[in-house]
């Protein structure tokens, strides 16, 4: 089980995470859903520890992470994979070379660096590409994928990590509706497939209730809804979505405009 406790995080004067507090069950797939600036993103780096907290702690099956330094930090970002927006591919390097790369937490980085990988890493890279509809381009470059295919590469990637939690970070925010569906639908099952907790930050309403067992949206910082998808009712998407200026009906209208 993933705990945060109190998580709190600032910039200056801004309270980027204000108190967040919730749990995650193994093999629950998460929707963090809130407009830009609501925190999401700080939110997911805390919990991976590439962003120190202010104050507040995350547990993971009951030990805090939150203290870790050295080989147990390294361990911890191992078990707790991320999937970020930019894909972060090397471009120039073909497919299966970015995803063994994930490997690097079990072995030295000059012999990675080098491409020597041992025959059993990369037949679990072949697999890893396999289950995601991917084994047929491990040997093409990886800059001459389309956005969704970069964004399959890259959980591949994680998922070398052999990782109790996979956080993705906006993994569909700069794809087209059928790549985004593509990259969802590749998340559900290694969820489904392999019990996987899954935490997803997602700025669309509509693909968080078609893909997410549990919802939790976030304002300024701060959880304002933690539920099941079918109690998304109209109150509870102006609480996450209001700008505090505009009506609910250019509210909504921006949802939209996110969704399609």
């Amino acid at each position: 089980m993933l705990e945060l406790s109190g998580l709190q995080k600032t910039f200056g004067e801004t309270r980027a995470v204000d108190g967040v507090s919730f749990r995650v069950h193994r093999g629950e797939m998460v929707g963090i859903i809130g407009r830009s600036g609501s925190g999401k993103s700080t939110l997911m780096r805390l919990i991976n520890r590439l962003c120190e907290p202010t104050s507040g702690e995350v547990f993971f099956e009951k030990a805090s992470v939150t203290g870790l330094k050295g080989k147990a930090l390294r361990s911890w970002r191992r078990r707790c994979a991320m999937v970020f927006q930019q894909f972060n591919l090397v471009p120039r390097l073909d497919v299966i070379t970015n995803v063994l790369v994930g490997s690097l937490a079990e072995r030295d980085v000059f012999s990675a660096l080098a491409k020597q990988f041992p025959p059993e890493l990369r037949a679990r890279a072949i697999l890893e590409l396999d289950a995601l509809g991917m084994a047929n381009v491990a040997l093409q470059r990886a800059g001459t994928l389309s956005g969704g295919q970069q964004q399959r590469v890259a959980i591949a990637r994680a998922m070398m990590q052999r990782p109790d939690v996979l956080l993705a970070d906006e993994p569909i925010s700069s794809l087209d509706p059928i790549n985004a569906d593509l990259v969802m639908n590749s998340l559900k099952r290694l969820n489904q497939d392999r019990n996987l907790t899954v935490v997803v930050n997602l700025h669309s309403l509509d693909i968080a209730r078609r893909y997410c067992s549990r919802v939790i949206g976030m304002a300024s910082g701060r959880v304002v809804f933690d539920g099941a998808p079918a109690l998304l009712d109209d109150n509870c998407v102006d609480r996450i979505y209001a700008s505090g200026a505009g009506d609910r009906q250019s509210n909504l209208a921006a949802l939209e405009q996110v969704a399609v």
